[in-house]
């Protein structure tokens, strides 16, 4: 068994209440970690922290809206107030606001991508990895180091047909990791990207039966992803086991090839 050394440490998990970011709150904390969950959404929080505890280590929830910077100001200064400080930022949290840049039919515009569909999304996905990880990286330096992982996606390597505003936040996030790989090695702190594929969360089970079969057509092991298979990812970049990964992108996503 893989000594993970994360007994304690404190860990923040953005877009924590469901999906992805749920089961990797869980997963921190079945390795004794104490876990401050973030979300917008505050339903069913009673029981996340209950499972959390259940699972075997310590859990806060707060209330953050990650593109706000007072918000994300008050939530870290909650959590250092509380733990003392913060050793792991998972940058998880994420929306879609998916809509074709140009539709074009019978020699006309039918419709483009709004100004608010494609701002919404830079906050969040974009915007709100700049703000959390601005936030948290000080506390990481008096801590002696750290680990912050955030969430990419091959839509962010490969681009997708009707996310121009998605595509864009997930390739900025690489190379924003990639910036932080060189400015804050210095300080013992590692900054890693995972890029999931088609993963099963509760927005992709509620997609059209025709849409879920052509995401596994297009994936090698001819199945989508479980939350808990990306949470294993951010587990082993955050733990003892990748102490020197430091800059890169971990693809997680089946063997996909995009128009295979």
């Amino acid at each position: 068994m893989i000594e993970t050394g994360l007994a304690g440490k404190v860990v923040i998990v953005t877009g924590g209440a469901a999906g992805i970011g749920k089961a990797t709150a869980l997963r921190f904390a079945a390795e004794g970690a104490r876990v401050a969950v973030w979300d917008v959404q505050d339903s069913g929080t009673e029981d996340l922290l209950a499972a959390l505890a259940k699972a075997g280590g310590e859990g806060t929830f707060q209330r953050v809206d990650v593109s706000d910077g007072a918000s994300v100001q008050v939530a870290v200064d909650e959590v250092v107030e509380r733990w003392g400080g913060i050793e792991i930022l998972i940058n998880n949290a994420g929306i879609l606001r998916d809509s074709q840049l140009v539709k074009w039919k019978d020699g006309e515009v039918i419709s483009m991508m709004s100004d608010e569909a494609f701002d919404a999304v830079i906050g969040v996905n974009l915007r709100g990895v700049f703000l959390c990880t601005r936030t948290v990286v000080p506390h990481m330096i008096q801590r002696g180091g750290g680990a912050i992982l955030s969430a990419s996606s091959v839509v962010g390597l490969y681009g997708n047909f009707g996310q121009t505003n998605y595509a864009a936040s997930k390739a900025a996030v690489i190379n924003m990791t990639r910036g932080w790989a060189r400015e804050l090695g210095r300080y013992g702190i590692r900054a890693n990207a995972v890029a999931p594929g088609f993963v099963g969360t509760e927005m992709v089970q509620a997609m059209p039966q025709k849409i879920l079969d052509g995401m596994v057509q297009h994936t090698p092991l001819a199945r989508i992803g479980e939350p808990r298979e990306i949470a294993e990812a951010y587990l082993w970049l955050a733990s003892d086991a990748a102490s020197y990964v430091n800059g890169t992108v971990l693809s997680v996503d089946g063997g996909l090839v995009l128009g295979t």
